[in-house]
Order: structure tokens, then sequence, then C-alpha cells
């Protein structure tokens, strides 16, 4: 009777993808929270189970906001096992056990490829099994790259212990993690130009997502004609709003403004691709930006990343199926169109939902920190938008979080990290049902 209970309830479990996920990461935080509780991985000073879980969510998510300075609170054991897990929670869930199945010559179950699909929003012909091994390939040869590139000028910097500084930041770069072991994330390098291109490489590499990485790889080696339209619209998008963002800063802030020409050019490019990619190091204080300023990178973090990459955010995919939606209802078109080809309805449908259902989250989220919060609205807000957003970006306010703001931000994290829209699927049961209702129009 036990096996029969215990059948029914992993079937339930894993009949419904999303919550599979949910449970997954969630099992991830509880792990790594279970080993930052260990004292062995303080530097002196005891740290709260509230810190160390807000540190594990925030890891796991890849958020790299911190209510405890990194360095200062954990010693070597326990920078290593952040980034851990934020190796892991970059990479997603089942990413690693998936390729150690194939690695082993064994194929993949259709419960572990649904999930993983979940997980990587894959549009329809990409092969999963391809794309993990393409997956973990890259993410070893791209964050081997910038750990050379992080040595050679952390090193020429002094900076104490180069090679671990070098791996670490390179995969939290990778990662969007925005974790680092330096006191003031990357401040002292924001006239390092070797520093700057490194991490921004690696932080675009991981934002733009491992299905533009598998395609250019399948075209290059000719297994696919033509660059496919997800890849496209993920491009495009991503270097519009960067580049867009990178004009408004270095034009609009003062502090940006009074920079020599060449920190500022840097400074203005790094921030706004750090709130693009959601990836969350500064070279810059962000509390001392401006209301506009502030305002732009809020949007940018909203935006995000792009699907099955590393990074949060609404993803890209989303806004430009929005926007073609409403370019689509101005011009008075039936269908929304990029490139010469229609995009399905249900496509668009998802687009507009996960839309809705992130600002909602992102609104009540809001107004719930800024009733808990005695902080200034920009920075309470600016706050909310990182932690759903899984960018770590702060306005300074992280360390002086109530409890109840800690517990606010832990959620808004672990949500942003497996997506609103699979967090509300999780939640609820779907039924498919066709519709017998009568048909009535309403005004919009």
């Amino acid at each position: 009777m036990n096996s029969i209970f215990k059948n029914k309830f992993v079937q339930k479990i894993i009949s419904k993808p999303a919550r599979f996920v949910l449970i997954g990461y969630a099992s991830y935080v509880l792990i790594t929270w279970l080993l930052l509780c260990l004292p062995i991985c303080w530097q002196a000073d005891p740290i709260t189970p509230l810190d160390n879980l807000f540190i594990a969510t925030s890891a796991i998510s890849t958020t790299g906001l911190i209510t405890v300075n990194t360095p200062d609170a954990y010693n070597f054991l326990g920078e290593f096992i952040v980034a851990c897990a934020f190796q892991v929670g970059g990479l997603g869930y089942m990413t690693l056990g998936s390729f150690v199945v194939l690695f082993r010559d064994s194929e993949l179950s259709s419960m572990r490829q649904r999930v993983g699909e979940t997980v990587f929003s894959l549009p329809e012909g990409f092969n999963f099994k391809s794309f993990i091994q393409h997956t973990i390939i890259f993410t070893a040869l791209i964050e081997l790259a910038g750990f050379i590139g992080l040595y050679i000028a952390f090193s020429r910097e002094g900076v104490p212990n180069a090679i671990w500084a070098a791996i670490f930041h390179s995969i939290s770069a990778f990662c969007t993690a925005g974790f680092s072991v330096f006191p003031d994330s990357l401040m002292g390098f924001r006239d390092n130009l070797l520093v700057n291109v490194v991490v921004t490489v690696l932080s675009l590499f991981g934002a733009i997502g491992f299905i533009v990485v598998s395609d250019v790889w399948l075209g290059l080696t000719r297994r696919r004609r033509s660059l496919s339209l997800t890849t496209k619209i993920i491009i495009y998008i991503t270097f519009a709003f960067i580049v867009g963002g990178w004009a408004f800063l270095f034009f609009t802030d003062p502090s940006i403004v009074e920079l020599p020409l060449s920190e500022r050019l840097l400074a203005s490019g790094f921030q706004a691709m750090t709130a693009m990619t959601t990836v969350g190091f500064n070279t810059h204080p962000i509390e001392v930006l401006a209301p506009s300023p502030v305002l732009v990178m809020v949007i940018l973090m909203v935006i995000g990343a792009s699907p099955s990459g590393t990074g949060g955010g609404l993803k890209t995919t989303s806004i430009s199926a929005a926007l073609g939606a409403v370019w689509a209802s101005l011009r008075g078109y039936e269908n929304v169109v990029f490139g010469r080809r229609r995009i399905p309805t249900e496509r668009v449908f998802a687009a507009f939902a996960a839309l809705a259902f992130y600002l909602i989250m992102f609104l009540v989220g809001s107004v719930v920190l800024l009733l808990l919060q005695s902080q200034a609205f920009e920075d309470v807000v600016f706050e909310a938008a990182s932690a759903l957003g899984t960018v770590g970006l702060s306005r300074g306010i992280t360390g002086d979080l109530v409890p109840f703001g800690k517990l606010l931000i832990i959620f808004l994290m672990f949500v942003g990290r497996i997506g609103p829209i699979t967090f509300g699927l999780a939640l609820f049961n779907q039924t498919k049902q066709s519709i017998r209702h009568a048909k009535e129009d309403i005004a919009i």
C-alpha cells in the first residue's frame, strides 16, 4: 500500500513539469541553505539562519542580492558553496543530471525531457539531447576563457588570490549571478578595459541563452541553413535595448556625465548591460543615479535576458511578441509577423499572459515592500524589480531590510528564477476544456 501511495504521489508531481521544476529549485535552495548554516563556512561572526537562507536563494536564483557581505561573512568553503550554487542555478534545473545520463550513453526519459523543455522554454524543432550537450560544452569553454582573461586582469592589478577571484567571477558573470569576492562588487575596476570587456562578454553569452548558442553552432557546422527566428529576435532586441540604455545613461545621468570620457563610456555601457543581462555587477554606485536613469534601469531589468539563458526578467522574446501584437493591432493586421514569419497565436497569448503575471507580481511585491520598509520610493521599487528579475543591483537598502522584507525578497528571487508564469502553473491544476459558452463582445 505504501509503495502504491508513493508511486501515485510521484506520478502526480512529474505529470506536471512546472511543479517538478518548482520542487527541484526549492530542494537546491534547501541544500545550499543547510550547508551555509554550518559554522565551518563562516569567517568568524555567526550568520543568522535567515541571512543564510537569503544568500542561498540569491545564489540558486543567480540574483546576487546580499544581506551580508560575501567575502566578509564567508570563508573559502562558504564562497565555494555559493559558487557551486549559482553554477547549478545558472545552468538550469536537471541540466547537469541530464548530461551525466547522456555521458553514460543512456537515453533521457520522457519526464526528464519534458521538465527540461519547461525549464528552457524551447521552441519547436530543437533536439533536447543535442541542446544539453551543447549547453555543457559551451559553458565549460566560455567560463574557461573568462577565467584566463580575468586572471590576467586581476594579476596585473595585484589582486590577492587572483586565481580564485578569476574562477569565481568567471562563473558568476556567465551565470549572471552578480556575486563578487570584492566588498564593492567591481567598482574598483571601473576604468579597467579588460575586466569590463571580459565580464560583458561572459554576461552577454549567458543572457542571450543556449538556444542562440546551439542555433549558431548548427549554422556554423552547416547542419542548419539559417538562424531561427527566435535567435534573430533575441539578438536584435538584446543589443537594441542595451545600446539605448547605454546612450541614455551616458547623456543624462549627472554622476556619470562628470566622469572622464573613457570611464564615462565604460560605466554607462556596463550598467546598461548589467541591468539588461541581469548579471547584477556594478562599476558605478547605483545609489547616486538620478531618478530618470533609475527608471530606465528598472525597465531594462523587467525586460531582462532571454529564454534558455542564465538570466532572469520577463525575457526578450515575450516583450517582442507583445510589442509585435501592439504593432499588428495599430496596423490592422490579423496576425503578428516577424521577418515575414507569422507567430502562432498561442505564443502571443502566452507572451501577454507572462507580461501580465510578471507585472502583477512586480507591483504587488513593490507595494508590500513599501509597506514594510521606510526607505525612499525609488530605492524600494528598484529592489523589488532587481529581486524579481534576478538582477542583484541595489541602491544600498538590502542590508537594512527588516525580517519580513528579507522574506519577501527571498520569495521574489525564487519566483523570478523559475519564472512567474511557471510558478503560477505549478500552483494551479490545468484542465483542458472545450468552450461551449455563448460568445459576447466587450469594450476594449
